[in-house]
C-alpha cells in the first residue's frame, strides 16, 4: 500500500529536561538495546534473537508502563518508538534495573518507522496509550490517530492480532473509536469501548485520576 501523506506532526520536540540517569541509561544502553532507524524493513525475529509474538509500543512516555508489561509478559517481544530523550532514557533504564531481555528502542517518528521498517503481517498487537489528545479543535489534525495512519497500523498487522488504545480525553476517545471503527481491516471487540485488558497496567497518575472521577476510555480491535 501507499504511504500515508504525513507533512503534519503529530508531536512537538520539546527541550524537556533530561537527567543524568537518563542521559546515562541512553548514551550506554541504546548502542545494546537500541534499533537505529532506517530506510530497510527489519528482521523482527533477527533484532530479538529469537521467534516471539511481537508487539509494537507507539509513545511510550517514560516507559513505566513498557516496563511493567514487559516484566510480566517474558514470552513476548515488545518494540517501542518514541520521540523524547527522557523517555527513551526512563525505558533504557527501567530495561536495565529489570534486566529486560524482550524490549528494544527505537528513538524516532512512529509513522516513518511503521512506514520504512516494519515487515507487512508482522505484528501480534500495537499499543498506542494515551496520545497527545491535541484538544483544540484547529489542533486535529495533529492528532495522531487518523484514517491514513490505522489504514497503514491495520497493514502491519497479523491476522487476529489486535490494537490497543487509552486516552482519558473522552472527545479523543470517541474520535478513536470512529476512527478504528472506519478501517474494513479491524473489527470491534466489545459493542463500543472495551473494559481494561488485563495486559495495560493502571498507572500512578491514571490511579489518581481515576479516584478523582476522571475517566479513561481503551478500544481494542482485531485484524480480521
Amino acid at each position: 500500500m501507499s504511504a500515508p501523506h504525513r507533512p503534519i506532526r503529530s508531536y512537538v520536540l520539546r527541550q524537556g529536561r533530561v537527567t543524568d540517569a537518563q542521559r546515562r541509561a541512553r548514551d550506554e544502553l541504546l548502542p545494546r538495546f537500541g534499533v537505529p532507524f532506517s530506510r530497510g524493513l527489519l528482521d523482527l525475529n533477527r533484532v530479538f534473537g529469537r521467534s516471539a509474538p511481537k508487539i509494537l509500543e507507539i509513545g511510550f512516555g517514560m516507559g513505566e508502563t513498557t516496563a511493567d508489561i514487559a516484566s510480566r509478559h517474558p514470552g513476548t517481544d515488545y518494540l517501542g518508538v518514541e520521540v523524547h530523550t527522557p523517555g527513551v532514557g526512563g525505558l533504557l533504564k527501567r530495561i536495565a534495573e529489570l534486566g529486560l531481555a524482550n524490549v528494544r528502542v527505537i528513538q524516532h517518528d512512529a509513522v516513518e518507522v511503521i512506514e520504512q521498517m516494519i515487515p507487512p503481517a508482522s505484528l501480534d498487537g500495537v499499543h498506542v496509550y494515551f496520545p497527545d489528545p491535541w484538544p483544540k479543535k484547529r489542533h486535529h489534525k495533529r492528532r495522531l490517530i487518523q484514517p491514513a495512519f490505522v489504514a497503514l497500523l491495520a497493514s502491519r498487522m497479523k491476522r487476529g492480532a489486535y490494537v490497543h488504545m487509552a486516552t482519558d480525553w473522552e472527545d479523543y476517545a470517541r474520535w478513536i473509536l470512529e476512527t478504528l471503527s472506519g478501517e474494513p481491516l479491524l473489527v470491534n471487540t466489545a459493542a463500543a469501548f472495551a473494559p481494561r485488558p488485563e495486559h495495560r497496567p493502571l498507572t500512578k497518575f491514571e490511579n489518581r485520576g481515576l479516584k478523582l472521577g476522571h475517566g479513561v476510555w481503551d478500544v481494542v480491535f482485531r485484524r480480521a
